[in-house]
């Protein structure tokens, strides 16, 4: 069964045919698509130039152009790009020293390609082995379920079906999408700090509030079992969600939702005064505190009233990492101090998981404790909250 966005093998060397294939969005323009189909076309020589089959098994397009729901940017010269393109590299052999033998090159090809493309191009080296027998997450789910083979076997993910099981999509994989979008809304509070915005600071606040949009009610349906690689028919599942137990707040999260799905299939360069974003940043940010409690009360089966009670509890947050690893970990990133911290054989996400809500909700920045619990989790010495965010974002990252 063939699936949005998912195509054969690559059909001629030329790789002309791929502009015949199914489409890179739901309504862009036939210039638009072209330009797309011969980026993946260059893309796949370029990569080939750099690993040869049999190493290269496959090279396969996922994000929202491979599921062909990506982004389409309405400009006065006609239909351009906006979201990344993400490229998965599958390669034979043990993952870890492919990533460590690859990675380079291929972030350079990134790099080089990106600024003519007119959009930001990755790429992510994997191992169909490793996917096969690899629990369900997000991310896996997204791509089995809609992607675009550029190279390799038609049904290259034969032995990955259990990823197609939306389901079995854990709730931690939501607290880490909201993790992720509550930092953008953290990084988009520091540039509201400014007394006037850039075009370029514009664009990032636009788009990081209509990704946390998004990702409200993304949350809610994997939490509920509904989430959908298909953004519109996550936006019908959340629309038809109704529950004894629906939260006060689902019919708000419902409509930013909706906001959100727009924004992704028709993304658009808003420009608006500091003071209109950040009222729009505080009835968002809000919302996302209500969801955030709301979802890690129930996944970690503890109640939390307050960013200021969640920052502070002692519940593990991040289980599942060895003691042993943690500890290296800390001692990478922290330092060899972080040994004789209470967190030290914890996983360095918690750290900021501990950190977030208290800089992107708690006000209470002039409180001593508060104050001394950043500078503990963060490992800084920072006493003001532009010190803790260039911390925090410092760290990031490396644990997104």
């Amino acid at each position: 069964q063939v699936r949005a966005g998912e195509t054969p093998a690559l059909p001629g060397k030329d790789g002309a045919s791929l502009r015949r294939l199914l489409p890179f969005t739901l309504d862009g323009s036939a210039a638009l698509e072209n330009h797309l189909a011969r980026l993946c076309e260059q893309v796949l020589a370029e990569v080939q130039t750099l690993i040869s089959y049999p190493k290269l098994e496959a090279l396969v397009l996922g994000g929202g152009y491979g599921r062909g729901q990506g982004g389409v940017l309405k400009t006065t010269s006609g239909d351009a790009p906006y979201n990344d393109l993400e490229f998965y590299v599958f390669l034979s052999g043990n993952r870890i020293l492919n990533e460590r033998k690859f990675h380079a090159s291929l972030q350079a090809l990134g790099e080089r390609l990106s600024p003519e493309a007119g959009l930001h191009i990755e790429f992510k080296v994997d191992s169909l082995q490793r996917l096969r027998r690899s629990p369900v997450t997000m991310f896996s789910y997204d791509l089995v379920s809609g992607h675009r083979i550029l190279f390799g076997d038609a049904n290259l993910f034969i032995g990955c079906e259990h990823h197609l099981d939306a389901s079995q999509i854990p709730l931690g994989e939501a607290a880490r999408l909201l993790f992720n979008r509550c930092t953008g809304l953290l990084l988009a509070k520091e540039l509201l700090q400014k007394r006037e915005l850039t075009t370029d600071d514009t664009d990032f606040v636009g788009r990081n509030l209509a990704k946390a949009q998004l990702a409200l009610g993304d949350a809610v349906l994997v939490a509920d079992g509904k989430y959908h690689w298909n953004c519109l028919q996550r936006r019908r599942a959340l629309a038809d969600l109704t529950t004894d137990e629906e939260p006060l707040w689902a019919q708000e999260v419902q409509q930013h939702h909706a906001a959100g799905v727009d924004f992704k299939l028709h993304p658009r360069r808003i420009l608006k005064s500091a003071a209109e974003f950040r009222a729009e940043h505080e009835t968002i940010s809000r919302l996302a505190q209500r969801v955030w409690l709301w979802l890690e009360s129930r996944r970690l089966n503890q109640r939390f009233s307050s960013a200021h009670d969640y920052a502070f509890s002692l519940v593990e947050k991040c289980a599942g990492t060895p003691p042993w690893r943690n500890v290296l970990l800390n001692i990478k990133t922290f330092g060899v101090r972080t040994v004789l911290d209470r967190m030290a054989d914890r996983y360095p996400r918690e750290r900021l998981l501990n950190s977030l809500p208290l800089l992107l909700w708690d006000e209470a920045l002039n409180d001593l404790r508060v104050k001394r619990h950043l500078q503990k989790e963060l490992r800084t010495t920072a006493s003001d909250w532009q010190g803790f965010v260039a911390a925090y974002r410092a760290v990031w990252p490396k644990f997104s």
